[in-house]
């Protein structure tokens, strides 16, 4: 990742990916902090999004645009990417792909399975096989756990003051290894990811379901699980984790040699990368 990274004429200096990680981590850090202790005892529901199930609350919104303000003050030049508001124009380059609080549901039912993701990115990060994030960080606010990776710099998971080299599990047997996944919220799409999980469990050890993509993908890379698949992710779900999962060795990937995107991400160590990939290539569409 890091040689097709730097062929791509951006200036990926260790001293500016450094600094896009460290950046990606204190954003995570202060928008973790602001969900649990800012939290409203009635929390309100905005709006909803791609269903009635799919939904917005007051502490998106809020959590957002603390992320946005505390990267433009460090990187007034930088574009931005996020889940409730939007795009925003930058000249350096980069992007930054956010996700204010990835697994909203868990958040609105105390479901202590949510997170922050903050992903530097070069490319078009609005179109899919068109970008790579660089840096990035998810905090578990509830943990105080926070991941993170840049480009050629490992994956590490930071507790208090103890930085941590994580890294994926070595299984090799698909039928051996813990299998993470998601669901959409449209009925139908459901419908159609029940039947590839009915088809995929005789095959694995068993299945988890922790309702948050980018927690889905730090659990890949820190071996709590051996894989992850899904359909319907949107950058932001996708873009931290992304990063920090290949960082600890793990093989992220599309279907048919197709960039990580809407129609699946299959992440998982090397050992069953490949024999996870052509299962779910046999079952296409994932949704």
């Amino acid at each position: 990742m890091c040689a097709d990274l730097r062929s791509s004429g951006q200036p990926l200096s260790e001293t500016l990916l450094r600094e896009l990680e460290d950046l990606a981590v204190s954003a995570a850090r202060a928008a973790g902090r602001f969900i649990v202790q800012d939290r409203p005892r009635a929390l309100g529901v905005l709006d909803t999004k791609s269903s009635v199930n799919d939904i917005v609350t007051v502490m998106d919104q809020q959590s957002e645009a603390l992320l946005r303000r505390h990267l433009l003050d460090a990187r007034p030049d930088d574009a931005i990417l996020g889940e409730e508001d939007g795009a925003s124009e930058g000249t350096s380059g980069i992007t930054w792909v956010i996700d204010p609080i990835d697994g909203t549901v868990n958040y609105l039912y105390e479901i202590p399975a949510y997170c922050v993701s903050v992903a530097a990115v070069i490319g078009d990060a609005g179109t899919a096989g068109q970008w790579l994030p660089i840096a990035g960080a998810i905090c578990n606010p509830l943990t105080t756990e926070i991941f993170h990776a840049r480009a050629g710099g490992g994956a590490h998971v930071l507790e208090a003051d103890d930085d941590t080299a994580i890294g994926v599990n070595t299984v090799d047997v698909l039928l051996q290894s813990l299998v993470a996944t998601g669901f959409g919220y449209l009925p139908e799409v459901r419908a159609r990811q029940g039947e590839v999980l009915a088809a995929i469990l005789p095959e694995i050890r068993d299945i988890r379901r922790a309702g948050s993509a980018a927690l889905d993908l730090c659990a890949v890379a820190r071996g709590t699980v051996d894989a992850y698949y899904e359909s319907g992710l949107n950058p932001w779900d996708l873009a931290a984790g992304w990063i920090i999962a290949t960082e600890a060795g793990a093989l992220v990937s599309g279907l048919n040699g197709q960039a990580p995107g809407q129609a699946a991400v299959v992440a998982a160590g090397p050992g069953i990368h490949g024999s996870l990939l052509s299962r779910l290539e046999a079952l296409a569409p994932l949704r």
